[in-house]
């Protein structure tokens, strides 16, 4: 039960650094600046299922693809956390990542596919994290990962649907501490799974 409830923290506090819904509010309210409440709340929700739908594909079918691509759990391991790293990195340095950069996008129920949902919420960092936690686990770990990462969802529904009472009680300042803090959890989750990659190489104890 302890190695459960270890593992389920270590996936939520995983995925609450990488998809940051906090820190997502700006983005979110920059990207509906100009829409109404109905079609605000029509894009948070589609953007949310669809987020959980395409992260739910990979989780499931992660194995299947390892094999169908010749992929090695170490060799995953390792470029995953070279890729969390310098999404964590750019964060630490206030940069916007270059996978998250925005221009100034027309108001559209689509801008919930694009680019709320990939890759804001479900890019490249967001899969990587949820299929290094299933890549060699059983399959009620895989239900745990699936189980929080639907609650992820939920709280980053949440925070978009109050995002303008979050940002105007908490400020710009505060968002942005809260963002490089969760660069660091990043980069060092990204340093932890190269190490790992290393070790299963090498047959490293």
């Amino acid at each position: 039960m302890i190695e459960y409830l270890t593992f389920s923290l270590s996936v939520f506090t995983g995925f609450f650094a990488i998809m940051n819904p906090i820190a997502n509010i700006p983005i979110f309210l920059s990207l509906v600046e100009d829409a109404d409440e109905t079609t605000k709340n029509t894009i948070n929700k589609k953007a949310n299922i669809i987020a959980f739908l395409i992260v739910l594909i990979f989780v499931l079918l992660g194995k299947f693809i390892f094999e169908l691509f010749g992929i090695t759990i170490p060799a995953f391991k390792i470029t995953g956390g070279i890729l969390l790293f310098y999404v964590g990195f750019e964060m630490l340095q206030s940069k916007k990542s270059n996978i998250k950069h925005l221009q100034k996008v027309k108001i559209d129920e689509n801008i919930a596919v694009s680019p709320l949902a990939i890759p804001i919420l479900a890019g490249p960092g967001t899969i990587v994290t949820a299929m290094s936690f299933v890549s060699d686990n059983s399959y009620f770990h895989i239900g745990i990962v699936i189980f929080i990462f639907g609650i992820m969802c939920c709280i980053t529904y949440l925070a978009f649907l109050f995002s303008e009472y979050i940002l105007e009680k908490i400020g710009h300042n505060i968002i942005t501490v809260i963002g490089k803090i969760m660069g660091l959890i990043i980069s060092i989750m990204g340093i932890g799974m190269i190490v790992q990659g290393i070790k299963l190489a090498f047959h490293l104890s």
